[in-house]
């Protein structure tokens, strides 16, 4: 027994020796973790990479771990909602590392339309947009940050101070049914200008795309939903301050510039070339021409352009009218916010002003913005808040036509010699572009949006909760004008005001249960929307002083008065129904039902049901021990969503016209009369889609991503169709025919390198769209067993829409060619006679060119940071090819009295006797035939955002008692790759006149907070 006890004893000394011998070995490692805004995370797992080694960080971010080879040991560190980190300790005692949110997390929540859901329990498509690498970009309108970011959005650009660019999703379901992708801003459908809201409120935006996840918003959600989330302070946080301030510039992205004097000049030349050289080549100079000003040869007939001075020369001015109508523009923005709370509220009040002046002269836009949100813990089972805010928008100004300060002639000034405006300058009826722009113009436009909501927990009943929504828009606009040039330079003044407002009323019911491995979710809705819209507009001309303008329209020989005002209505229930089962299989049942002032009397509700299902792989026992997949998700939804008519489509409407006069000089009597005929049947369009996806995470969530695939139907199409006008009408609104649309949508996003100093991350997108036209009206009016297209409105049956039917070109007919087209003369564009009859004609000779809709969209963003540094790049591509993405980019020039007087875009290659391979046609004379249009491939890669950012140590900050402070530089549109000539290949401006540039610019600003 004491043998035993004496060897215990020394066995137990042994190992108590070893565990000093080991302590003493081991080293302690500290540090705090902090979020991107400073602030300590808790809870963080601390792991010795490759061991059970760990800890975990406390209240104050701080941790402690015991590591016996700090040389050669790495830390990774875990927190729900941020990525892993892996930092090597490289014989260090002391690391702070800094989270970065994780945007793919699976636990994220996000926001699904009355109500939240996490990212892992979704089962149909919803993406959430990159707003943070977007954040310090030169956007006035938040949706402009969201351009090429998410695959399956499709953002247009912003070419005009304050507008608001095209928003669509996964394509065009529709031929004239409504195309508008439906906003909802804090849960309440935003019916106002996206460009009335500050981006600098915006917290995050989701983006509901196949029916299963628009369901919720049935009709109203026919072309998708934007989920846009402001910011609100923090529960348990002392008031935080905000301060951001930039400053950006902005110009054409391209320099596509008017002639000047010498290039005008010689163009004038050239469309006389069949009279300033001999033929038959036409490269030899006519010694026997007169000269310009000679009665009766071609440029004789413009007076204008001869110098006073010297009788038969052209004038010597040589004036840049496009220089004199635009400037370098530039926004500028001022954001302050104040946020906090207690432990029972949360608080923020933001307020912003942005100036923005465009690069035409008086393009401007300015927006002032007041938000203040408000939630607060009544009991602890009663919840109250507000979310509200104030636009104030100043569009004064009216710009002068980019289109006219093109094609005035150099040689011509818009000033006479006292310094006052000619009205016509060339002596026609084009007028001085600048008479539209030295105007007194007052553009106002008010936006108030609020939305109320009270929720209760009830106390009797475990997991069921009420909450009502009281939402409201209201919006005053005011245009007002004067002009001494208008009404034939008579004098015209007008006041236009209109008010807009709806409100919209959610009653939202739910329940939320979990028993063992079963988890339910149910909601159920029932609201309505009231909107209304009324206006005075009033004008008067004829003034023999205009020195009030348009504040006493009485003032005016000839006044004018009228008014408007609309009403529509819209009720709704709804039905959702979620299950979870033991985290790996998951159901979504929706049902809705919509009812619209708009439809027929017995058509006005309809009912929408859809249905999704998504297995997480992943969780399954036989994946429990991958090592490389760390997430799986299949999805799988159905639905059917509806699209809504205009407001009083479906009745006989009437319009008041003069209907007759009594006697000579009487005055007339006015009558009404129908305007559009009654379709008693008109109902609801419909849409059926289906779409599978898949989300997976590799290598430790390293690599992750997602991929869909959709198919829609859409039948009962909301189309006017043509009648007999016997009947007194044209058309008639019904429906008709059915669209499929289909497509593809990959985003992919991996940390490439990850150290302790340095990180790169990048996200790539892909997607692609195609639909087409199954039927239309049914009807086979030729009698060759196929159902008729609708060639008038470019729509036929097994082609998708945006389809260019027009007359081929091949090329340009040259001197000297054989076998030209009677009608046409060299330097026209050689149209191709499809039959080979010899004669150009419309039913014979027009064939398929191309599409105008894109091949795919694709983006990459890369995001780099090195200590403190962190830099954005991010490549936007639309790309076309094999027909696709094609557009008319044509400037054929024809000499008339028009195109003599009208200048032309420089460096513009023309064909000519000496320049045969011109790329535009150019004649003294229009084709007496059909005219070919010239088609580009509008294909580009841009260069769309570039952001570097420097953000203070931290220990600096708190010594100057500042909790963040970061300056930015960065760049928009700053280059575009692309064999597209002209403005840009994305709005489809080329080189004809009148089209707008795309905007480039760099911008400088801080953001501090404390």
């Amino acid at each position: 027994m004491k043998k035993r006890l004496s060897k215990c004893l020394y066995l137990t000394l042994v190992m108590f020796c070893c565990w000093i011998a080991d302590l003493q070995a081991q080293q302690a490692v500290t540090g705090t973790i902090t979020d991107a805004n400073g602030l300590p995370i808790p809870y963080v797992n601390v792991v010795e990479q490759g061991t059970n080694n760990g800890a975990i960080s406390d209240i104050d971010g701080r941790y402690e771990i015991s590591i016996e080879d700090v040389e050669n040991a790495s830390l990774l560190f875990s927190s729900v909602g941020f990525k892993k980190q892996t930092i090597p300790l490289n014989g260090r005692n002391e690391i702070d590392i800094v989270m970065q949110d994780d945007v793919a997390a699976l636990d994220e929540v996000v926001v699904v339309g009355y109500g939240t859901q996490q990212r892992s329990d979704l089962t149909g498509a919803v993406a959430s947009a990159n707003l943070e690498a977007f954040k310090e970009s030169p956007n006035t309108n938040i949706v402009q940050s969201l351009q090429g970011t998410v695959p399956g959005l499709n953002i247009g650009q912003v070419t005009s101070a304050g507008a608001t660019p095209s928003i669509s999703i996964r394509g065009n379901n529709t031929l004239s049914g409504n195309t508008n992708v439906l906003i909802v801003l804090d849960g309440i459908q935003y019916n106002g200008s996206l460009s009335s809201i500050n981006p600098n409120d915006i917290e995050s935006i989701d983006i509901l795309k196949d029916a299963s996840s628009t369901a919720v918003y049935g009709a109203q959600a026919a072309n998708g939903v934007i989920l846009i989330t402001t910011k609100s302070g923090k529960r348990d946080q002392k008031p935080r301050i905000t301060i951001t301030s930039s400053y950006a510039t902005q110009r054409p992205s391209e320099g596509i510039r008017p002639a000047g004097r010498a290039e005008f000049i010689e163009n004038i030349r050239r469309l006389s070339y069949n009279e300033i050289f001999t033929a038959p080549e036409f490269t030899t100079p006519d010694p026997s021409w007169p000269g310009f000003f000679q009665p009766g040869n071609g440029i004789g007939l413009i007076p204008q352009f001869e110098d006073p001075n010297n009788p038969g020369e052209f004038s010597p001015i040589d004036y840049d009218w496009y220089d004199a109508g635009t400037q370098t523009g530039f926004i500028q923005e001022n954001q302050i916010s104040v946020s906090g709370g207690s432990d029972r509220v949360s608080y923020l009040l933001s307020l912003g002003l942005t100036e923005q002046e465009g690069f035409i002269l008086n393009d401007n836009f300015s927006r002032k913005s007041i938000r203040v949100n408000v939630n607060a813990d009544a009991t602890d089972w009663w919840k109250v808040g507000v979310q509200t805010f104030g636009s104030f928008t100043n569009q004064d100004g009216a710009e002068p036509s980019l289109y006219d300060l093109f094609i005035q002639p150099p040689i011509l000034s818009p000033f006479d010699e006292n310094g006052e405006l000619i009205p016509s300058p060339t002596g026609t009826v084009r007028l001085n572009p600048f008479l539209s722009s030295n105007i007194d113009n007052y553009e106002r436009h008010d936006f108030f949006f609020a939305n109320i909501f009270s929720e209760i927990d009830v106390p009797f009943v475990e997991g069921l909760s009420y909450r009502i929504n009281f939402g409201n828009n209201y919006r005053i606009d005011k245009n007002y004008q004067s002009s001494i040039y208008a009404a034939g330079e008579n004098g015209q003044a007008y006041k236009n005001i209109g008010f807009y407002k709806d409100f919209t009323l959610d009653n939202i019911l739910t329940y939320k249960r979990s028993f063992g491995k079963h988890n339910i979710e149910a909601t159920a809705l029932y609201g309505a929307i009231e909107r209304k819209a009324e206006g005075t507009n009033a004008r008067a001309e004829v003034f023999d002083r205009l020195t009030l303008g348009y504040d006493n329209l009485s003032l005016g020989g000839n006044q004018f008065t009228g008014s408007y005002a609309n009403t529509e209505r819209l009720n709704y229930q709804m039905l959702r129904l979620n299950y979870k089962f033991d985290n790996r299989y998951i159901l979504t049942g929706t049902v809705r039902r919509d009812g619209f002032s708009g439809f027929a009397d017995n058509e006005k509700t309809a009912y929408f049901p859809s249905g999704g299902a998504s297995w997480i792989i992943s969780n399954e026992s036989f994946l429990d021990q991958s090592n490389v997949i760390n997430n799986l998700k299949l999805r799988v939804s159905y639905g059917v969503s509806g699209n809504q008519t205009g407001r009083y489509t479906s009745l006989a409407r009437l319009i008041t016209r003069a209907a007759y006069v009594f006697g000579d000089g009487g005055n007339p009597s006015f009558g009404q009369e129908l305007s559009s005929l009654a379709n008693p049947n008109l109902r609801w369009e419909r849409t059926k889609g289906l779409n599978i996806g898949l989300d997976f995470g590799l290598f430790e969530n390293r690599l992750s991503g997602s991929i869909d695939v959709y198919n829609n139907i859409t039948e009962d199409l909301l189309y006017a169709v043509r009648v007999p006008y016997l009947t007194g009408f044209d058309q008639i609104q019904t429906n008709l025919g059915r669209i499929d649309n289909n497509g593809v949508e990959v985003s992919l996003s991996g940390d490439i390198i990850r150290t302790t100093d340095f990180t790169w991350s990048a996200t790539a997108n892909f997607s692609l769209n195609r639909n087409k036209i199954v039927e239309l009206t049914g009807k086979d009016e030729d009698g060759d067993g196929v159902e008729d297209d609708l060639i008038q409105d470019g729509l036929f049956i097994g082609r998708p829409q945006g389809e260019i039917y027009t007359y081929e070109v091949n090329g340009i007919y040259q001197i000297g060619e054989e076998n030209i087209l009677d009608g046409y003369l060299p330097g026209h564009y050689r149209v191709v006679d499809q039959n080979g009859d010899g004669s150009i004609e419309q039913m014979d000779d027009r064939v398929f060119i191309g599409n105008t809709s894109p091949n795919f969209r694709a983006s990459l963003l890369n995001t780099f940071t090195y200590k403190n540094l962190s830099l954005n790049v991010f490549l936007n591509s639309i790309q076309g090819g094999n027909g696709w993405y094609m557009g008319a980019n044509d400037n054929a020039l024809y000499r008339d009295a028009n195109s003599l007087r009208n200048n032309i875009i420089s460096g513009v290659s023309y064909w000519s006797p000496t320049n045969p391979d011109g790329l535009n046609a150019m004649s003294y004379q229009t084709p007496e035939g059909p005219n070919g249009t010239r088609y580009e491939d509008r294909s580009f890669v841009r260069l769309q955002d570039v952001s570097l950012r420097y953000s203070f140590n931290k220990d600096l900050l708190d010594k100057l008692a500042i909790a963040d402070l970061s300056v930015f530089v960065s760049g928009k549109n700053l280059a575009t790759w692309t064999d597209w000539k002209g403005w840009d290949p994305e709005t489809g401006q080329g080189l004809t006149l009148g089209g707008r540039p795309v905007l480039k610019g760099y911008s400088l600003g801080i953001n501090l907070s404390f």
